[in-house]
């Protein structure tokens, strides 16, 4: 017993966990942000997340707090680059890059990340799943283990006026989210946060599927909800942004592998 107990720990000290990383220079963590935003960005391009130029997905810059990156109007998620990103400010300027910032991303990101200095990313787009059952206005129920990381955890804006380009509509965003990873927007679409891009990636990314099976459950009959007291372990087991950190390592190592000129 003794000789297995020794063998499998020099297993052990030799594999190689995957940790987020530890910067020492602002510099070098704004080019992870950036290029961490330039993944998730190809990411919901390739999950097809896209309706036309709407959907945004923001990067807190780790020097100038005030500001975020955030992709370009009118550019295709699957085409952005790094170098395509533009920093925007709390008025809306774009103060670094060659393109515009859509109107409707300030209005909420700017809101979401004043409301929430912790947060380092917000991921929002009009994905299909997450659309139908913002129509339902209907919170996600904990009827698989997925779901549960969202248990307690999300909220929703019970309200629809338009398209959202009034800051004070962007507040009122920011006020349903909370604390929460995510909120559901009626008639709109999800959006999630996290404290790396990954985390608010993989939020959304696991969110959308979560209403894709919930919407498919309640077609085919009644789902059985997950007891409270198990849907609230489960959640703290899963529920925390490194846990989300660690899920999306391989979906963007996918990503980077298939399209590596997004570092461009």
């Amino acid at each position: 017993m003794a000789q297995e107990e020794e063998f499998l720990n020099k297993i052990a000290s030799n594999l190689e966990y995957r940790f987020p990383p530890v910067f020492t220079s602002v510099e070098d963590e704004r080019r992870h942000r950036k290029e961490r935003l330039a993944v998730a960005l190809r990411t919901f391009g390739k999950f097809g997340f896209e309706e036309g130029v709407a959907g945004h997905i923001t990067a807190r810059d780790p020097e100038r707090t005030d500001c975020f990156w955030v992709n370009p109007f009118g550019m295709s998620f699957k085409h952005v680059r790094v170098s395509d990103l533009i920093l925007v400010n709390h008025e809306g300027k774009v103060v670094e890059g060659r393109f515009p910032v859509n109107e409707a991303a300030f209005a909420i990101h700017s809101q979401v990340h004043q409301a929430r200095p912790e947060v380092v990313a917000a991921a929002h787009s009009h994905s299909t799943h997450g659309r139908a059952l913002s129509a339902l206005g209907q919170l996600l129920e904990p009827i698989t283990q997925d779901a549960c990381a969202f248990y307690q955890d999300h909220g929703l804006f019970d309200d629809y006026t338009g398209v959202v380009t009034d800051l004070e509509e962007g507040k009122r965003i920011a006020a349903a989210l909370g604390s929460a990873k995510a909120v559901i927007l009626r008639n709109h679409g999800l959006l999630t946060v996290g404290d790396s891009v990954d985390a608010a990636a993989w939020w959304f990314i696991t969110m959308e599927r979560s209403a894709q099976v919930q919407l498919l459950a309640k077609a085919a009959g009644t789902p059985v909800p997950i007891e409270h007291e198990n849907a609230v372990l489960t959640q703290t087991q899963l529920g925390n942004d490194l846990v989300a950190w660690f899920n999306y390592q391989p979906i963007a190592d996918a990503v980077i592998r298939e399209q590596p000129d997004l570092f461009e």
